[in-house]
């Protein structure tokens, strides 16, 4: 279980004044971004993430961050 960051606070950071998110849109996000990050693993032969993070969580920690952000397609 991910305690922290927060649902709550990864929703907000997620979504926008004009476009907020909802936390169906912040699952969706995060999977995407986790199923990347297998394919990366896989591909170049990566067996851990830093801190031995789960890919779910450090997809989450890339949205508090801001490095990851959702567009609408």
């Amino acid at each position: 279980m991910i305690n922290q960051p927060s649902v709550d606070s990864l929703v907000e950071k997620l979504g926008t004044k004009e476009h907020p998110a909802s936390r169906y849109a912040l699952c969706v996000v995060v999977a995407k971004r986790a199923r990347q990050i297998i394919e990366q693993e896989q591909n170049q032969g990566l067996k851990e993430l830093p801190n031995h993070m789960k890919e779910i969580a450090y997809a989450c920690h890339e949205i508090e961050d801001g490095t990851l952000q959702m567009t609408k397609d």
